[in-house]
């Protein structure tokens, strides 16, 4: 599983390079990826200090944003689609709406599933990445492990956020995500940087759900 991160120091980048992390970035966070092997482009719209969704730009500067980064397109791992947090209905009504953009500038198209969110209403045809999104408990929950098994059965790409802690990684990895993302590294790189290594070491590899 590769854990992502945002490319904030050169020390992390270096590391991305290296194949260590990935990168992931967004339109509030707009980190260059110009030489990094691997990156994905989230949307802003997650929960944060700001409140939920609050550091979203609009739809109009996440579409700017994309164009800007299609030259890179072709190195992304997925471009997440805006969504509702914990809106399973509103986050695929975005979806109907939006999922063309991506697509079009050559992105591989994620899907964000949100609390509610079950295998029949997922568009499955449009959606390369079903990322999980929703709150902790729906992360962990029966249906997201039914949801997430659907995904994979469809050769689908499977990428867990928020996952700050070795428990919420090893959850994510036997899943069997494909990527994981969060913020703990970032907030003290030089500091964290070794939890990723602890965890990695610690944890053992397989799918067991």
């Amino acid at each position: 599983m590769l854990y992502l991160v945002g490319p904030s120091t050169q020390m992390l980048r270096d590391r991305i390079r290296a194949g260590q992390f990935g990168a992931i970035v967004t339109p509030a966070a707009p980190f260059l990826v110009d030489g990094l092997p691997v990156w994905a482009a989230d949307n802003a719209c997650g929960p944060g200090r700001r409140g939920n969704g609050a550091s979203y730009p609009g739809d109009g500067k996440w579409i700017s944003w994309l164009v800007k980064m299609a030259p890179h397109a072709a190195r992304c791992l997925f471009a997440v689609v805006p969504d509702v947090v914990c809106d399973a209905p509103a986050t695929l009504a975005r979806f109907a709406d939006l999922a063309t953009v991506p697509r079009a500038l050559g992105y591989p198209v994620a899907l964000a599933a949100q609390n509610g969110l079950e295998p029949a209403a997922v568009p499955w045809s449009r959606v390369d990445v079903l990322f999980i999104g929703g709150d902790d408990a729906y992360k962990t929950a029966p249906s997201t492990v039914e949801l997430a098994r659907e995904a994979l059965t469809r050769g689908k790409g499977l990428h867990m956020g928020r996952v700050n802690g070795g428990d919420r990684y090893a959850f994510a990895r036997a899943l069997g995500c494909h990527t994981a993302d969060g913020t703990c590294i970032n907030i003290a790189p030089d500091k964290n940087v070794g939890r990723h290594a602890y965890w990695e070491s610690r944890i053992p590899q397989g799918v067991i759900f």
